[in-house]
């Protein structure tokens, strides 16, 4: 096979990956076909593509075609498992869009049909491939630090009411709980960087800020107080009330967990918050990394040694590259292609794709079950 040939199971949103797989004319890609609910969606797709994709509004008429070798599977969260099963079934090599699932189970049901297809599979993980973390993992495995024994991590969402608030996510019936949706990549990013996966977990949260008594069918554009709401969206795709009786999904959340190797970790995550920020510390017998992502910097702090490594302490400045999510999104689109083509092992693997959503689900438990420790449930030796 010279030239991967993709299909779309969702061509909005994250969908627009598509345009770093079309290469028809010299690249080792090409989309050949996208699926959507969306009428407008597909023909927007149409347009842009610049040929003649197969187009359609039922999946499964993408996954029976020949021409399609492999699927990206870019809808929505609660949509991820059936699709991604269905693609395996088919036959079809895939790319799956984080989280891998809504619960535990549907992960494992997606891993089962993973190991009896025979065919390759990556997740979405692209913080895996922003250049900020990377570094920050480089000199965690340097060894630098020392042995790795805690983590912090902040993630104030800035703009947690427009991306999360104002439609399908807040609700548990759709998303369990953003410490999938949200907090998968941080939670990849602490089971990645530590090289340890989550084994039991603790949490306290609350729906603190959004929901509300509002009705249900209320949008920005219609509603009376649109002009002093401060998370009115009327200019926008997503525009159901913040305020409505079924947001049930919680704003404020923090974690405690322990990771493989007696690894401590505590994860904080807000929606309310005035700004966006993501913090990391991770902190060894030897020193300290911290990044700041809104100033593309990362410190690393050493102990006192008797030693040169007194001078060692560091700043680096990250470059900012070309690219969706700093660079991440091209650089993940070709490591997809390359794992089919050439054989190469993904960055971001299936297993990882569980256990990410695994210690989420743990957490969500916890925090509606005041707050009792939860075992992360390991994975079926036949898995």
């Amino acid at each position: 096979m010279d030239q991967l040939k993709i299909g779309m199971i969702a061509v909005g949103g994250r969908g627009g990956l598509w345009r770093h797989w079309h290469q028809p004319d010299t690249g080792r890609s090409v989309v050949v076909a996208g699926a959507d609910v969306s009428a407008d969606a597909l023909s927007r797709f149409r347009a842009d593509h610049g040929g003649s994709p197969f187009v359609t509004q039922d999946y499964r008429r993408l996954l029976e075609r020949s021409d399609v070798d492999a699927v990206a599977v870019c809808s929505p969260d609660f949509c991820h498992e059936e699709h991604a099963v269905a693609a395996l079934q088919a036959g079809k090599h895939l790319f799956l869009e984080k989280p891998m699932a809504i619960t535990t189970e549907g992960c494992d049901r997606v891993l089962s049909a993973w190991k009896r297809s025979g065919k390759r599979m990556m997740i979405g993980f692209n913080m895996r491939y922003m250049n900020i973390f990377r570094v920050m993992k480089e000199i965690v495995d340097s060894g630098v630090i020392g042995d790795l024994k805690a983590v912090w991590v902040r993630h104030f969402v800035g703009y947690g009411g427009d991306f999360y608030y104002h439609d399908w996510h807040a609700t548990r019936a759709n998303a369990t709980s953003l410490l999938l949706q949200k907090g998968s990549h941080d939670i990849d990013m602490i089971h990645w960087i530590t090289g340890a996966y989550t084994r039991r977990v603790a949490g306290f949260g609350g729906l603190d800020y959004f929901g509300g008594d509002r009705p249900n069918d209320l949008t920005c554009p219609a509603c009376p107080d649109v002009r002093e709401c401060i998370e009115a969206q009327p200019a926008s795709t997503r525009v159901q009330c913040a305020f409505r009786q079924e947001v049930d999904v919680e704003d404020n959340q923090m974690l405690i967990m322990e990771l493989d190797r007696g690894i401590k970790a505590a994860y904080l995550q807000c929606h309310f918050t005035p700004d966006y920020h993501r913090n990391y510390v991770f902190i060894g017998t030897e020193g300290r990394v911290e990044n700041s992502e809104p100033e593309m910097k990362v410190w690393v702090k050493t102990r006192r040694s008797n030693t040169y490594r007194e001078l060692a302490d560091r700043e680096y400045r990250i470059k900012p590259a070309a690219g969706g999510h700093g660079g991440a999104d091209p650089v993940i689109c070709a490591d997809f292609v390359d794992m089919i083509l050439d054989g190469k092992d993904p960055v971001a693997t299936p297993i990882a794709g569980r256990m990410s959503v695994a210690a989420g689900c743990a957490g969500a438990w916890s925090i509606r079950n005041g707050g009792m420790p939860c075992e992360v449930p390991p994975i079926a030796e036949a898995l």
